[in-house]
């Protein structure tokens, strides 16, 4: 039986932020395999003149609706305004068998209202670093009041990683528990078919500073000292300039290359065109990056945090600490040949037996069986 089942998200891509949440987008779409799936989505917009706007389109088959609202400098006033855009949209959906929400945060308070007015049970999907211990400092009273109030509603919570799950419990949600990790569409990053011509590491991700882009620019420069057969490839939607300074600086624009946001496709590309995929992190929960350098059958050098280790081993990839000496090593290593990797081939079926999207979607799919029954 296909059930209805309406994603909503805390995060979500939109027009002005091309790339947030697009984990959750890949769910939906998985889910989509075996269930009849609508998607909506509020988000808030200073430039806005009206007070509402409304955004539909059919993305990869589903059915998506963003409302934006008229963003204020008062956040009780916009937590207001999110909220009546979520009622608005939810008027133009189908009405939905369950609700499946995303990331436990205030605005998720919708589910718990559809749940109250129209008796729609709801499963929530977490994703977010913010509920790992080594963050747990920065959430708010009322915030984790909310997130628990929330949990206490839903019939499952859904974390990505076993590693999340362990710090959520810690946070003293009641609810059931069932990880149920990020997908990864295996046939758009499929497996190269060829090596490289010239040896490239690089880095993909939105260039903040737990990610320590300038410290892997700087190894690569140290390693560069020593070796003279390889570039390194670094970018993704984040500051590109100061990278190019940083750079220039160290004379290094002949090996070290930066790119902007790239489309999906472009990502798969740069993948199987790799030779070394590098997360050099202070904290990760379960990076979709390092699942999908893998499906392209591209080995990870990463560091040792969050579900990191439920992704990578020493088949596929090095765990490193935090450390720049461990990650000069690791590269030099990866240069020259040291490390014995499964084939590229091998690479991918571990993506594709564990995350794939019809892995997921099957998952998914049980969850859903066991709350609407």
């Amino acid at each position: 039986m296909r059930y209805k089942i309406l994603f909503i998200s805390s995060w979500f891509p939109n027009k002005l932020e091309p790339t947030n949440g697009n984990f959750v987008q890949r769910h939906a779409e998985a889910a989509f395999l075996r269930n009849d799936v609508e998607i909506l989505h509020a988000i808030g917009d200073p430039d806005q003149k009206k007070s509402f706007v409304f955004e539909e389109q059919i993305i990869n088959g589903i059915r998506t609706l963003i409302v934006y609202y008229r963003k204020t400098s008062n956040p009780a006033l916009n937590f207001y305004r999110r909220m009546r855009s979520y009622k608005k949209g939810f008027r133009r959906m189908q009405k939905p068998d369950l609700v499946h929400a995303n990331i436990l945060r205030n605005s998720m308070l919708f589910a718990v209202y559809l749940k109250r007015k129209f008796k729609i049970p709801f499963v929530v999907s977490e994703h977010w670093s913010g509920f790992l211990k080594i963050n747990e400092h920065q959430l708010s009273k009322l915030g984790l009041r909310i997130t628990r109030e929330i949990a206490r509603h839903a019939s499952y919570i859904l974390p990505v990683s076993n590693y999340l799950l362990t710090d959520l419990r810690k946070l003293g949600l009641q609810t059931n528990f069932q990880v149920i990790e990020n997908v990864v569409n295996t046939e758009l990053f499929h497996v190269k078919r060829h090596s490289a011509d010239e040896f490239k590491f690089l880095h993909i991700s939105n260039l903040i500073s737990i990610k320590n882009p300038e410290k892997i620019i700087d190894v690569a420069v140290k390693l560069r000292s020593e070796f003279d057969n390889f570039e390194l490839h670094i970018g993704g939607d984040g500051d590109i300039e100061i990278l190019n300074k940083i750079i220039l600086n160290h004379k290094a624009g002949d090996y070290i290359k930066t790119f902007p946001t790239l489309k999906s496709e472009e990502v798969a590309y740069k993948m199987r065109s790799s030779n070394c995929f590098i997360l050099f992190s202070d904290y990760e929960n379960f990076p979709c990056v390092l699942l999908e350098t893998l499906s392209a059958g591209t080995p990870a050098i990463a560091t040792k945090v969050g579900g990191i280790p439920e992704i990578i081993n020493e088949r596929n990839g090095i765990l490193i600490s935090k450390c720049e000496i461990e990650l000069y090593n690791a590269m030099k290593d990866v240069l020259l040949e040291q490390i014995d990797f499964d084939e590229p081939h091998t690479l991918h079926e571990f993506v594709n037996h564990h995350f794939s999207m019809e892995t997921i979607s099957r998952k998914f799919d049980e969850i859903y069986q066991k709350v609407l029954r």
